[in-house]
């Protein structure tokens, strides 16, 4: 009996060694499948695992194994998660930013405006905000008011409010912006100015070939023209330091300014039209989101706490401007 499993075995390999070889019309392998059936006798338990595993071709009723069936428990690329919708920020068409600063001084230009003060000293609580509207690829509108009050003033609180409006427009690798600008200087309406200011900014990624810029090089012109009639030129460069286990940007900042035939009226008297390099500043600030720090949605905006230290050199000894260190820390809310 043995001698016949052993026949049948050969016959078995030579059938999967040359299937392409002489192979039987599919009506014949049923019949001599069915012969086999009929004249090979039942195999022992240990002969059927032998000629198992001499055959390797699946049976036919096997089901194919799909990629979606086969599941890894761990993979070599980050697969970035679905952003819940309760995470997701305003992808609307208005945007919103607010600053709540306080500042131990208040510079502007490289003009310290606590100088106004004889006797006394306080904070200054520097409000800026701003509204933009986000039309696509087409220029961005927007609206703004920033005011300093200021409690050590001897004439107002209120030492300045400056409305300002516009458009910005990217167009990469230039961001433009096109700005007007009124200072309103509250009991002190004669030195209220309006100017009108444009600014270029360069998008330096492409150049280096990085995601981010690396300097953001930026020049801006600004013409007073409701009563002094004079330039203020300022350029300057920055670059970001993103932090993203601590969700923290540090951000390196320079500029340099000259002014043009500028008598530089604030909340002090200057009567004298000068030209030349004013004052050079150099500043380091810190974003840090609260979002993160609080375990808050997005949903409903992006608050973050702000902080910066700035120093500022007088560059000439005719023209208006002050050494000084100066900085300060608050709240920001973006949405």
């Amino acid at each position: 009996m043995r001698a016949q499993v052993w026949w049948v075995l050969a016959a078995v390999l030579c059938l999967i060694g040359h299937p392409a070889q002489g192979a039987p019309p599919p009506q014949a392998q049923d019949d001599a499948q069915s012969s086999l059936a009929v004249a090979v006798p039942a195999l022992l338990p240990d002969e059927a695992a032998v000629l198992a595993a001499l055959d390797p071709t699946p049976p036919l009723d096997a089901q194919p194994i799909l990629a979606d069936d086969v599941v890894s428990d761990e993979s070599i690329y980050a697969v970035a998660p679905a952003v819940p919708e309760e995470e997701r920020i305003n992808n609307g068409g208005v945007h919103f930013d607010l600053d709540l600063i306080y500042s131990n001084k208040y510079v502007y230009r490289g003009v310290n405006h606590d100088q106004v003060v004889t006797h006394g000293n306080s904070l200054n609580l520097l409000i800026d905000g701003k509204m933009t509207f986000d039309f696509g690829k087409q220029p961005h509108p927007f609206v703004g008011v920033f005011t300093n009050i200021y409690d050590a003033d001897p004439v107002s609180r209120f030492q300045e409010i400056r409305p300002y409006l516009g458009v910005d427009w990217n167009l990469r690798p230039f961001l433009l912006e096109v700005e007007h600008i009124s200072y309103i200087y509250p009991q002190r309406e004669d030195f209220d100015a309006n100017e009108v200011l444009g600014k270029i900014t360069i998008d330096d990624s492409l150049l280096f070939r990085t995601e981010q810029p690396i300097f953001s090089p930026y020049f801006l012109g600004a013409y007073e023209y409701k009563r002094n009639e004079g330039w203020y030129l300022e350029t300057g460069i920055k670059h970001d330091f993103p932090i993203r286990d601590w969700d923290l940007v540090l951000t390196l900042q320079a500029d340099v300014a000259y002014i043009f035939r500028l008598p530089q009226q604030f909340v002090f008297i200057n009567n004298v039209q000068d030209s030349g390099w004013q004052h050079a500043e150099l500043g380091l600030s810190a974003a840090y989101s609260l979002n993160t720090l609080l375990n808050l949605s997005r949903r409903s905006g992006e608050f973050s706490l702000k902080g910066y230290l700035f120093y500022s050199d007088r560059l000439s000894r005719n023209i208006t401007a002050n050494d000084v260190f100066w900085g300060g820390a608050g709240i920001g809310f973006k949405y």
